[in-house]
């Protein structure tokens, strides 16, 4: 064979081999003191439902990689020590309860599948505290549904209920009860030494009566003469009697002794009975205030945010409004200040071109008067006159004489003229004449007009020339 093909056969054998020792690597076997989990995809129940994990206690079992993944949990039993103190019994009477119980992982499929669930990745001693806190619960239920003498007369009955309930609750978790060992019961107020005692003194008592009816037959059956029998007869009577009287003595010493213990249990059950329900009642108190502070925390936030909103969106409303109603007055003063412009701009343009014609019409008029500024000038006044004549007479004639009153003696003065006249004359010469006008214009009356004759002397006429036909 060419050295080709056995380079690929050396290739495949290889490939092959590595295949299968990946394969057997898969195949994971599970210790008889182990639970072995396998996670991942793992398929489904019954039901339909997918499942978190697979558990296997002892042999072989594919773990498919990548997929599929496997840990251990050990079955090793973990001894628990519960020491209870102070448990509360029906009896209402606190006992000391010191145990120690043997707990371990279960091999059930089921509990087996809680531990997976539950306990899988914890330490031995999270372990061993979960399944403290379960029996340290468990183990005052059942002493509070118990009396004290039943729990230390019938010790069975005890480890029965304990057992039932802390297996119940451990299977929860996946863990199973191994064992329960109780070491001793006791209790506060020395009520269970109390029982021990009074049956110690009726057992003696009992031996005490037997041993004297024991010894009273005895004397009865040995005496041979009737003086002799009635002697020990009445002295075993007598003994008898004593005994008797003392045992009942001690008898009524011990039930005194026993019921003011039962007294003193049942005064100190009372005030812790009255003392745990005054502490509930101060819980159940200060759990209502802080109840309703959360309340009124709640709705003083719930009205505080109303309110922020309410006054959030009224101040937006109005910040809108406001934007609005500015935005309205921005463009009516654009408008207003617009139509200003245009009426300004359109009296400009108007006075523009007033001015224009006036310039026009004055350049033609000096044009007129051979160019003469000042000719120019005293033909437009003379144009004017009538008008400022007119504003002149204007000036006087809304002056109303109600009444004028003249007392004039009829004398003439230096001028030849009366009072009367010289009052008239007077009232006239109040009034501009027409040549003071013109000759603050600079203007001259025309000579047909007439002449401005000397003060004092007479103005002259000139005569108006006659039309020609």
């Amino acid at each position: 064979m060419s050295p080709i093909w056995l380079f690929f056969i050396s290739i495949g054998v290889i490939t092959i081999f590595s295949l299968i020792m990946v394969i057997v690597s898969r195949y994971k076997k599970c210790p008889s003191d182990k639970v072995m989990v396998i996670y991942g995809r793992v398929g489904s129940n019954k039901d339909g439902s997918t499942r978190s994990s697979r558990c296997i206690h002892g042999g072989l079992a594919w773990v498919t990689p990548v997929l599929q993944a496997y840990q251990f949990l050990d079955l090793t039993p973990i001894s628990i020590s519960v020491d209870l103190k102070s448990a509360l019994s029906k009896q209402n009477i606190r006992i000391d309860v010191p145990s120690r119980f043997t707990v371990g992982i279960s091999t059930e499929p089921g509990v087996m599948q809680n531990a997976a669930e539950r306990l899988l990745g914890l330490r031995l001693s999270d372990v061993q505290d979960l399944a403290k806190d379960i029996i340290f619960g468990q183990l005052r239920l059942v002493i509070a549904t118990m009396e004290i003498e039943e729990i230390n007369t019938n010790r069975d009955k005890f480890l029965d209920a304990v057992s039932l309930n802390v297996e119940t609750e451990l299977r929860k978790i996946g863990l199973r009860l191994i064992n329960v060992n109780i070491t001793d019961i006791n209790d506060e107020s020395g009520y269970i030494e109390a029982l021990g005692k009074e049956a110690a003194a009726k057992a003696i008592n009992d031996a005490k009566k037997s041993v004297a009816e024991q010894d009273r037959e005895g004397s009865i059956g040995q005496a041979n003469a009737v003086r002799d029998q009635r002697v020990q007869v009445a002295s075993a009577d007598s003994d008898a009697i004593y005994g008797e009287n003392e045992a009942k003595a001690r008898i009524a010493a011990s039930d005194a002794n026993l019921r003011e213990k039962q007294a003193e249990a049942l005064r100190q059950a009372i005030t812790a009975e009255r003392v745990q329900e005054a502490q509930a009642q101060q819980a159940s108190y200060a759990a209502q205030q802080d109840a309703e502070l959360a309340r009124a925390a709640r709705e003083k936030a719930t009205l505080e945010a109303d309110v922020m909103v309410q006054a959030e969106v009224e101040k937006r409303r109005m910040e809108i409004a406001a934007e609005a109603e500015a935005e309205q007055t921005r463009r009516r003063a654009r408008g207003e200040a617009d139509a200003i412009f245009a009426k300004m701009q359109a009296e400009a343009n108007g006075m523009q071109e007033i001015l224009l014609k006036q310039a026009d019409g004055f350049s033609k008029i000096v044009d007129a008067a051979g160019g003469d500024a000042n000719a120019a000038l005293r033909l437009m006044l003379a144009d004017k006159m009538e008008q400022l004549v007119a504003i002149q007479v204007e000036a006087i004639k809304n002056i109303k004489f109600d009444k004028i009153t003249v007392w004039d003696s009829g004398s003439q003065g230096g001028n030849g003229q009366t009072g009367t006249a010289n009052f008239l004359s007077g009232l006239a010469k109040s009034l501009p004449p027409m040549t003071d006008l013109l000759s603050m214009a600079g203007l001259q009356l025309p000579e047909f007009l007439g002449k401005i004759a000397p003060e004092g002397e007479p103005t002259e006429i000139a005569p108006v020339p006659e039309a020609t036909a």
